[in-house]
């Protein structure tokens, strides 16, 4: 089962094991994966492809992602409470975050109106806990952390208060609320859907760097299972 994993591996264009390895090993019946890879579409994608292996049960992902700038735990942990105090969904809400293991903490565990949301850094992963009044919020949170410079992966653990039902129009809402606030891609050039949280999106771009980011930041989203990226860059 490790060969055929890593046959499809090798013949995914986007999963660079050359310069970014990825151990796998057996540990009873849990395949576990391990290493860094490129970006967060090999990671995803490795996930899948390793998923998608007959005999294969439950998978353990251990792949965290190249940083776009390495930094201290400390540095993202400054970095994702700004940003989080500073988006307007959260204004309400109470923000605290720490580097796992210390005792200093930025912000207060006093949950507001909104909710509470508490980040835990270790090692460059981002572990997001508390609760949020919807959906929506858990996933901009999720794309928050994920957009911080230095982070490796995030494990989203919010909850949404009350329980929401998921859906495609949730997803679909997300990634265009997402895109909406990322500065490095135009929004309005880009359309998008979502069947059985597989996200495709279409229109045209200015330049492959903005198809690249817009794809990141719907992979970024919790929920999403795929991103087909049909978007074309103007000549």
């Amino acid at each position: 089962m490790i060969k055929r994993v890593q046959a499809l591996f090798e013949r995914e264009p986007r999963i660079n094991l050359h310069r970014y390895p990825i151990q796998l090993r057996f540990s009873g019946e849990d395949l576990i994966l391990e290493g860094e890879t490129e970006h967060i579409a090999a990671k995803k994608l490795a996930l899948e492809l390793a998923a998608s292996v007959p005999g294969v049960g439950r998978i353990v992902d251990r792949l965290k992602v190249a940083p776009a700038q390495r930094m201290s735990d400390a540095e993202i942990r400054d970095y994702i409470y700004r940003a989080l105090i500073q988006e307007p969904a959260f204004y309400t809400c109470g923000v605290s975050a720490r580097v796992k293991g210390e005792n200093e903490i930025l912000g207060e565990f006093v949950p507001g109106p909104g909710g509470h949301i508490h980040g835990d850094i270790e090692d460059g992963v981002v572990i997001l806990n508390g609760q949020v009044p919807s959906l929506s919020h858990k996933r901009l949170a999720g794309v928050l952390a994920w957009w911080v410079p230095g982070s490796r992966d995030v494990v989203n653990g919010l909850e949404e208060v009350p329980p929401q039902k998921d859906s495609d129009d949730e997803i679909t809402d997300a990634v265009r609320m997402v895109l909406e606030k990322d500065p490095f891609v135009r929004a309005d050039q880009i359309r998008v859907s979502t069947a059985h949280s597989v996200v495709t999106l279409e229109g045209v771009v200015s330049s492959e760097p903005a198809k690249q980011m817009a794809e990141f930041d719907a992979w970024y989203i919790f929920g999403v299972d795929k991103v087909v990226n049909k978007l074309e860059v103007e000549a």
